[in-house]
């Protein structure tokens, strides 16, 4: 067996890894679902311009992703690779997002549009990539057991999901606890700053990195010839993402979960405008949250009954794309029961993908290791950034679940690392009895 059985970790760094979501998701779903009503009716700034600078930011982000990555993966500290990127990036991610709700009123509105944009850029295409990046690639640097990869990731999501849940539930509330008006937005951003710094950094102390050594330690699998050298640029790096098909599936996947989550963001609107009922949004951020946080329960153990992440991802995303189409079925009904159902049952289905990605990305810098001999999980990380940052911006659910569904039935990289494996052993065996 590979040496991946060994296990590295406890449930409390498991957990405290997890917890450090909770600083993502502070940041990310107060943004994604109160920036823009806040800077158009609080601020009164006007929403196709803000909406052009924020597409307009994404050029900045579409190039930091994959520098930031080939970055961690060239850092060598006692702290290891991501956790100092992690660590400190969060702080410049706490400082950008109470700038973005300190917009001064007593500017003109060319400097309002400035100031948001700096912040806005700063943030996303800056801290929030360093330290995102650098926490999904600690998934592959404190161990090398997949089973505790997917738990990692499945606890991680299990806080993504129900901070997201009670931010959306909570924060219009809290707005108006503290008076209303831009104050009390601000007063809501540094309170929310205050707890992501808090939980970023428990989270970076509650794990250790492997070293370069202990994560070499056991393989039994040579590299591929003539690949030795660990040095590269940042278009080696690139060059190595495009050349691994598993990465282009896992980061268009990626893309297209984050685009679902953005459209399901847009949902105010319809409870408003279609259903009549503004309320229906936190009903339905239940139905989604909920059984998703009881599937990435059940996910590691699913994931280990079924002798790997391939077959359960590929099961559950069509089980999710049947839900999807439900709800369509049912919004043409004029049922919100069924819908609620239909969209519980999707919700379900979609859990294991999202529990087990970052040992799915490991997996798949596995696979170029194995296939070129450099290690580049920082870099090979870089998709969930990108992913969240372009998914997130181009903002029918269902057909997004059906492509992913059908990059699913081609995304075995853990069939084609056995393969390679057997390979290499192979050839090791011949060369050995020459």
């Amino acid at each position: 067996m590979h040496t991946k059985e060994k296990e590295y970790l406890k449930w409390y760094n498991k957990v405290g890894y997890g917890s450090g979501d909770i600083a993502g998701n502070v940041v990310y779903a107060l943004l994604s679902a109160f920036v823009m009503i806040f800077l158009t009716d609080t601020v009164g700034m006007n929403a196709g311009i803000v909406g052009t600078l924020i597409a307009v930011s994404k050029l900045f982000d579409g190039v930091s992703d994959i520098f930031f990555g080939s970055l961690i993966d060239k850092t060598n500290t006692k702290m290891g690779k991501a956790r100092p990127w992690m660590l400190y990036g969060y702080f410049g991610c706490a400082v950008c997002l109470v700038a973005i709700f300190c917009i001064p009123a007593d500017i003109s509105a060319t400097a309002q549009y400035a100031w948001f944009f700096i912040a806005y850029t700063l943030l996303n295409a800056g801290f929030y990539t360093a330290n995102n990046i650098a926490y999904s690639a600690l998934t592959a640097l404190v161990t090398k057991n997949n089973h505790e990869r997917v738990q990692m990731g499945s606890i991680r999501f299990m806080f993504a999901f129900g901070t997201s849940m009670l931010i959306q539930t909570i924060t219009v509330g809290l707005v108006a606890y503290f008076g209303g008006g831009a104050a009390a937005w601000r007063t809501v951003a540094i309170i929310y700053a205050i707890v992501g710094v808090i939980s970023n950094t428990l989270s970076v102390l509650s794990v250790k990195e492997l070293t370069p050594e202990e994560l070499a330690e056991g393989d039994e699998v040579e590299p591929a010839a003539g690949a030795v050298d660990e040095k590269y640029s940042l278009i080696d790096a690139f060059k190595l993402l495009i050349r691994n098909k598993y990465y282009l599936m896992i980061c268009a996947s990626y893309i297209l979960m984050q685009i679902y989550s953005a459209t399901l963001n847009m949902g105010i609107y319809y409870m408003t405008y279609v259903l009549k009922n503004a309320n229906l949004l936190g009903v339905f951020s239940w139905f989604i949250n909920i059984p998703m946080i009881i599937g990435l329960l059940f996910t590691p153990t699913l994931v280990a009954k079924w002798g790997g992440m391939y077959k359960l991802n590929l099961t559950g995303y069509t089980i999710g794309t049947l839900g999807r189409l439900g709800v369509v079925i049912a919004g043409y009904l004029g049922s919100v029961p069924l819908m609620l159902v239909c969209t519980g049952i999707a919700a379900i289905g979609m859990s294991p993908l999202q529990g087990d990605m970052n040992a799915l990305i490991a997996t798949c810098s596995e696979y170029t290791y194995l296939t070129s001999g450099k290690r580049v999980d920082g870099t090979m990380y870089s998709c969930t950034s990108l992913g969240t940052k372009l998914g997130g911006g181009i903002g029918m659910p269902m057909c997004f679940n059906l492509l992913i569904t059908l990059i699913l039935t081609r995304l075995n990289v853990e069939k084609a690392n056995e393969d390679l494996r057997k390979e290499h052993e192979a050839a090791h065996v011949e060369a050995s009895a020459e």
